[in-house]
């Protein structure tokens, strides 16, 4: 559970501090952090984190973060995706079930895996319906306590 949420953290901080121009270079930072991952959790990682590429003005590219402004932009428009699809949510020991309006679980399930909450392993989406599979040890109410500290206007039905 720990493990991506601390290799994430390690992640946006190398790239701040340091001129990283390939993911080789930060997987080598990476395992001098003690964390072993494959390229393609890497690139999951990046994907996840926003990561760019930008020109260093010379001879190359090197990786970038987006502001704060940017994300806190585009978490925004998550957080209303959730809230124009979702129905109702419930849980029980391991999982969390969200209704949505028909058609609306995709955008409802992308919200919730682009939040990034360190509650859910993941997710898996219907038409009207998605799974959302809590860690270990984490409970339900956990979850909507996490989910409404992203998401403020969350109503539960």
């Amino acid at each position: 559970m720990k493990e991506r949420a601390s290799r994430l953290k390690i992640i946006r901080k190398l790239i701040r501090n340091n001129r990283i121009e390939s993911q080789d270079e930060l997987l080598s930072h990476l395992q001098k952090e003690g964390f072993e991952v494959t390229q393609a959790t890497l690139s999951r990682d990046l994907k996840l984190l926003k990561v760019g590429k930008i020109s260093d003005g010379h001879e190359g590219y090197v990786y970038t973060l987006p502001g704060e402004d940017e994300k806190s932009e585009s978490e925004q428009i998550y957080v209303q995706d959730f809230l124009r699809g979702y129905v109702s949510i419930d849980w029980n020991a391991t999982t969390v079930v969200i209704k949505t309006f028909g058609g609306h679980a995709d955008a409802v399930a992308n919200a919730l895996d682009c939040l990034n909450l360190d509650e859910i392993l993941g997710t898996v989406a219907g038409d009207s319906c998605i799974f959302a599979s809590l860690r270990d040890g984490v409970s339900g109410e956990e979850f909507i306590t996490a989910l409404k500290k992203r998401i403020p206007d969350l109503e539960e039905e």
